[in-house]
């Protein structure tokens, strides 16, 4: 395994400024938070620094006491999460991890590796217990005066809207700047907390013990152009670009599966994941921090080709609308989980999707200019697809999660997408 060379340099818990009132100090999850998986989201921000001369110790105080300031308003990542119910609001602290990186910048990410991206995490992904740090951050400083943060929020708490809000908040404390959208941690009004102790439901459906195996696909304007008009053969013509790159890459799933003895009779499923906040009627706050997301299930049987997968995707996310919200708020929930979990144990092969593509990452400015690239790293599910935005905004980044025993299949398809007539061709 590769390894950069980097030593830690400090570990501490970082406190908001003022402490949080009796009145706040116990907040419920909402029925989604409850639901959600119990891992950590990570989030890496790499910052090009070289003309700056950077004072590590002056830019860690500032970035410590930006956290502690903006974790006043974001009290309940300092708390600690308890028995899958509330979160314990006892500003316990965020985790604060500073690294010095003996490389430079742009060996890191000019061919990223995935076992080199992993070391600018503060925490393995994988688990969340009762006594676990509900956020944790990891500034590393480059030889060449870059810098790289990166951020693990536990997905009990936040979604990847919710994540982004934070970082975009905690950025612009740290330049100084007053006006920083209160946010509201009020999803239980919309999604009560429910008693799951006799459901039988786990918030880790789709989860494997398996080696997960990570591979970038990256997408830029030229081929989404391409994929996009492929796909205009079918029945939407105006497909978007997660839309056509979604397709694509649960396409060659369907037929990768396919040629597989032991899956002649399978059918397929793509799960792509809705933020339910702009879906609902009237809106549901941006600013609501939390989980406000359900699945879309597009499901192709195992007699149907796989031409028109776009028609299929769109029209199982257009069903998350105002009235599948009402019914999930009015006692639904459990039979849309069932299906969810139904899934995972019948015959169906199963492609799971989430689009970030318009979150606003690349905004997040601490006060040495925006990021020159985001990039996320591998979680532990099956058949996982990242749609992320391109540093350029006018490409897509797709970070794929596949069992190690696949990877195979997954270079091959890569290498094809290299390739311009493959792409028409495949697509």
């Amino acid at each position: 395994m590769e390894v950069l060379n980097m030593e830690i340099i400090s570990k501490e818990m970082i406190k908001p400024s003022s402490p949080t009132p009796k009145h706040l100090r116990n907040l419920k999850l909402s029925f989604l938070d409850q639901i959600a998986p119990q891992v950590h989201v990570p989030l890496i921000f790499f910052y090009q620094n070289d003309e700056l001369n950077v004072d590590h110790v002056e830019v860690s105080r500032i970035l410590k006491q930006s956290l502690s300031r903006i974790l006043t308003l974001f009290y309940p990542l300092a708390g600690r999460i308890q028995e899958n119910s509330h979160i314990d609001c006892n500003d316990a602290g965020a985790e604060f991890i500073e690294a010095r990186v003996h490389a430079r910048l742009t060996q890191v990410i000019k061919e990223p590796k995935m076992e080199e991206l992993q070391q600018f995490l503060p925490v393995e992904p994988l688990g969340q217990t009762d006594d676990k740090a509900i956020l944790s951050v990891k500034i590393s400083f480059f030889n060449c005066g870059g810098i790289a943060i990166g951020i693990c929020l536990s997905h009990k708490i936040a979604d990847g809207a919710s994540l982004v809000a934070f970082v975009n908040a905690w950025a612009t404390t740290c330049r100084g700047n007053v006006e920083v959208t209160q946010p509201s941690f009020d999803l239980t009004h919309y999604f009560p907390t429910k008693d799951l102790s006799s459901s039988g439901i786990t918030p880790n459906v789709g989860m494997t013990k398996e080696k997960i195996t990570t591979k970038r696909l990256v997408f830029d304007k030229e081929k989404l152009a391409k994929l996009k008009k492929v796909a205009t053969s079918g029945e939407v013509k105006n497909p978007t670009r997660v839309e056509a790159v979604s397709a694509f890459i649960w396409r060659h799933f369907i037929e990768a599966a396919r040629v597989k003895t032991d899956m002649k009779n399978t059918s397929f499923a793509a799960v792509h994941a809705v933020n339910l906040r702009p879906r609902a009627i009237p809106p549901i706050p941006g600013h609501a921090f939390g989980n406000c997301w359900r699945a879309a299930f597009a499901i192709l049987s195992q007699t149907e080709d796989s031409f028109d997968l776009v028609t299929k995707l769109r029209s199982a996310i257009t069903e998350i609308n105002d009235g599948y919200i009402k019914k999930l708020q009015h006692g639904d929930y459990l039979s849309n989980l069932s299906k969810w979990i139904d899934f995972f144990k019948k015959d169906i092969h199963v492609c799971n999707f989430t689009s970030w593509c318009r979150f606003p990452m690349y905004k997040v400015d601490f006060g040495w200019g925006k990021p020159v690239w985001v990039c996320t790293t591998t979680l532990p599910f099956k058949n996982l697809v990242i749609l992320m935005s391109s540093s350029s905004g006018d490409g897509i980044e797709a970070w794929v999660n596949v069992p190690d025993h696949d990877l195979e299949m997954l270079e091959t398809h890569y290498k094809q997408l290299n390739s311009v007539n493959s792409v028409e061709i495949d697509a």
